[in-house]
């Protein structure tokens, strides 16, 4: 049986994040993207996958405290997300659009169920 991933693209958030004093105390946007991997198996009803807006919330919950680092997001994130039954692994990406004054800037984090960082 193949496996199962399921994915939230490119949600937009307001977060207190940053380390800089200019963006201490402020929100920013991100733009969090989310695919988790499921453990292989038949998909029956909504028990045998994950809610997408069980995905948003966990997300738009981090944003509401202050996390100095996208880094630390992206993890504490991916290990949310672990909690949810038969995910493996979560592959969690963010942008931080204004973060540079050209380009983007973002970070791309993977945690798997069994890693010592996943069960912090």
């Amino acid at each position: 049986m193949s496996g199962i991933k399921v994915k939230v693209r490119d949600l937009p958030l307001l977060a207190d994040i940053g380390i800089n004093p200019d963006e201490i105390g402020r929100r920013q946007p991100l733009v969090v993207t989310v695919e988790l991997s499921l453990v292989p198996g038949s998909v029956e009803g909504i028990a045998d996958t994950v809610d997408y807006r069980r995905i948003a919330q966990a997300a738009e919950d981090l944003a509401a405290v202050h996390i100095p680092l996208i880094e630390t997001f992206a993890q504490r994130l991916g290990a949310l997300c672990l909690q949810f039954p038969r995910v493996v692994e979560a592959r969690v990406a963010i942008d931080k659009p204004f973060a540079l004054t050209r380009g983007l800037a973002g970070v791309e984090v993977t945690v798997r169920r069994g890693d010592a960082a996943s069960e912090e």
